[in-house]
């Protein structure tokens, strides 16, 4: 069955000047991104990069013990890979597919390339500051705050990488994603419940009031999102 998906969902993607858009066009490739796939392992060469349309990919940092944690969430807003134009051909972080779906993936031989154009490299710099604010930002959020207040604002950077208030997600995979044991996730989970702020069934969460979600959470996802609307003011999904 062939894919039919616009690239230009992808925000990044989106915001490429015309003679840019007309280079890379041909040379991205559809993939489908099943739920906790590993895209790339800690230390791994990189083959490729990643840009999320309707995906949500997780960047965890993973002990030597297997124990991880979640550093940032990459969707429809960015790239997954910046280790590949940022100098190096791998990364100490494991990339997770967090909730299923497509993105378009471009040979890492071609971003290094793209990469020394000016346009390509100012979108990318920006993105990279803005991710690095994010991955900042979750280490202060993981020492200093609740565990209710780490989920909210982790439904909430996952919502807006994502078209509609529904997440397919188990317990567990939440848990290995925040670092936390999945008893603590069901209790916090069910506080949400209980308070009438999601719906949570079989794997399925559904915000029903973001609102009382953005009140409980931690200032932390309010100075993640302002810093991407700070440094990608105009980029928007076409």
């Amino acid at each position: 069955m062939v894919i039919r998906l616009n690239p230009r969902t992808n925000h990044l993607l989106a915001a490429l000047p015309p003679e840019e858009w007309a280079r890379w066009q041909p040379q991205l490739e559809v993939v489908t991104l099943s739920l906790g796939e590993v895209l790339y392992e800690s230390g791994a060469t990189l083959s490729h990069v990643y840009f999320p349309t309707n995906a949500i990919v997780s960047l965890l940092y993973v002990l030597e013990n297997g124990a991880s944690a979640e550093i940032a969430v990459v969707g429809n807003e960015g790239i997954v890979g910046i280790s590949l134009f940022m100098g190096g051909e791998s990364t100490p972080s494991r990339a997770v597919v967090q909730s299923a779906g497509t993105a378009f993936r471009l040979k890492s031989q071609l971003i290094k390339e793209e990469f020394n154009r000016p346009p390509v490299l100012h979108l990318l710099l920006r993105y990279t500051q803005a991710l690095i604010t994010q991955m900042a930002q979750t280490a202060v959020c993981n020492r200093h705050h609740s565990l209710d207040q780490q989920l909210c604002r982790w439904l909430l950077l996952s919502l807006d990488r994502l078209q509609g208030d529904e997440l397919v997600m188990t317990q567990e995979l939440i848990s290995n994603m925040l670092g936390v044991r999945r008893e603590g996730v069901t209790e916090s989970a069910l506080k949400l419940q209980k308070a009438e702020l999601i719906r949570y069934a079989r794997g399925h969460i559904t915000v029903i009031d973001r609102p009382g979600i953005e009140k409980l959470s931690c200032e932390c996802y309010a100075v993640v999102k302002k810093e991407y609307d700070r440094l990608l003011p105009n980029i928007e999904a076409v």
